[in-house]
């Protein structure tokens, strides 16, 4: 896991340009077998009340205050690819 999460943390660096990451694990829902990890990108240009564990207060955010949809695919597209680099490199 410590590998995936180097590679995942720099191509999110990469593409990005976040100054760190951070990385929280939920595996405590009663009936699910399996873990459930987030891999959030820390930019620079968040304030102090969006920092920590408060970076999932982006969570559920109106549609008008989201990166849009086509752009989504393509920073999904671009961190996939930077990821990819990672296992070439």
């Amino acid at each position: 896991m410590g590998e995936l999460l180097v590679r995942l943390s720099a191509a999110l660096h990469t593409v990005l340009g976040c100054e760190k990451t951070y990385v929280a694990l939920f595996a405590e829902t009663e009936g699910f077998a399996h873990l459930h990890y987030h891999v959030v990108p820390r930019m620079a240009w968040f304030e102090q009340a969006q920092v920590g564990p408060r970076v999932f207060s982006f969570l559920g955010k109106s549609e008008a205050e989201r990166v849009p949809q086509d752009q989504q695919d393509m920073l999904a597209h671009q961190i996939a690819a930077a990821f990819g680099a990672q296992a070439a490199g």
